[in-house]
């Protein structure tokens, strides 16, 4: 018997230009009452590019939190532990005195 497909199902479409992807080196977060701002950038001091900006709505942005921490742990179980990196510098790039 063949499955029939769900009401709920949705086919995403994207453009050989987003399907490429984009890697990014940094990404800093930014906030309002009524949205998240997530900035993916590549640093190359002293500048950087930004590659993607993305709005997400609070309640958004805390699923996509929880289903990062899930895809996370996902990952150590195969993998083992990711070491974090922590940037001690509060400034990126070089400093002019």
């Amino acid at each position: 018997m063949e499955k029939q497909p769900q009401d709920n199902q949705l086919q995403v479409k994207a453009n050989d230009e987003v399907l490429k992807g984009a890697y990014s080196t940094h990404m800093q977060v930014a906030h309002t009452k009524e949205e998240f701002m997530l900035d993916f950038m590549n640093l190359f001091p002293p500048q950087a590019m930004l590659n993607s900006r993305v709005f997400m709505s609070p309640s958004h942005f805390k699923r996509m939190v929880v289903a990062l921490q899930d895809n996370l742990k996902k990952y150590e179980s195969n993998f083992g532990q990711v070491e974090s990196t922590v940037n001690e510098q509060k400034e990126i790039g070089f400093k002019v005195e």
